[in-house]
């Protein structure tokens, strides 16, 4: 993820907490992706390989970590593209290219945390906070790389953010398989039924105790994000934004 400049985008407000969110009984109602199976396979245990795309460090783990735990214990095929290797989250006062570091080092160490030891992870050393200008680059690029996988995931395309949604449309575009969405920012600027968001659509992939804690465990790794940046910023992840990542079920988006 990276930080936005304060504004009137709906990034930029309060954004809705997740006692909201819990209270909603919807979450636990929704159709379950192992229960209904997934557009284009069976089921979850059906998803012998699987292509990531993140358009931040720590995007997939925050999204998706806790369904990319269960398939590596499935012992699917997983590939992760690193669109961008977040070195603008620090706007202002951080050199990019130690951060850039920092941040690759962050999901390897997040990708153990997960028991993805065995993920091929591709980076494709893009510009953090300019991907809606090379989408159609992006998407060119994307192509070989998630052919011949059984499940796509990717940011949502809705997701308000410009690197979400060039990553998750140019995803979307190279697919040739069964494709899905994880929301990040969206759980921020949406609320409960919310009509910009395809609810009637979206599956629950709920987490076993073990997947949860190794999901926490994952985001704990991001402390570049975590910490307080200093020069009145604070942290890009706020204890109210993680707190959507750490509950027990995630939620994936047509």
């Amino acid at each position: 993820m990276v930080n936005r400049a304060a504004g009137r985008h709906p990034i930029d407000a309060p954004g809705t907490d997740e006692r909201t969110w819990a209270a909603w009984p919807w979450l636990s109602t929704l159709p379950g992706a192992g229960r209904t199976g997934l557009a284009g396979v069976t089921g979850l245990a059906a998803v012998r390989s699987a292509v990531i795309v993140a358009a931040h460090p720590d995007d997939e783990v925050l999204g998706a970590g806790g369904l990319i735990s269960m398939l590596a214990a499935s012992c699917a095929r997983l590939r992760l593209v690193a669109v961008t290797d977040g070195e603008r989250s620090h706007r202002g006062h951080a050199s990019p290219a130690p951060l850039a570091r920092r941040r690759t080092a962050e999901t390897t160490a997040a990708l153990r945390a997960l028991g993805t030891r065995g993920a091929e992870v591709i980076r494709l050393g893009l510009p953090d906070g300019g991907l809606a200008k090379r989408r159609d680059e992006l998407a060119a690029a994307l192509a070989p790389l998630v052919a011949g996988f059984d499940l796509c995931l990717a940011p949502w395309d809705r997701d308000l953010h410009p690197d979400h949604e060039a990553a998750g449309s140019a995803a979307r575009g190279a697919a040739t398989a069964a494709f899905y969405c994880f929301p990040v920012w969206m759980w921020h600027w949406a609320s409960p039924g919310d009509p910009r968001v395809p609810w009637d659509q979206a599956l629950r992939v709920p987490l076993a105790p073990r997947t949860a804690t190794r999901k926490r465990a994952a985001i704990t790794c991001f402390t570049s994000q975590t910490e307080d940046r200093g020069h009145g910023l604070g942290p890009v992840l706020t204890p109210g934004m993680l707190a959507h990542f750490t509950r027990t079920v995630e939620v994936l988006l047509p």
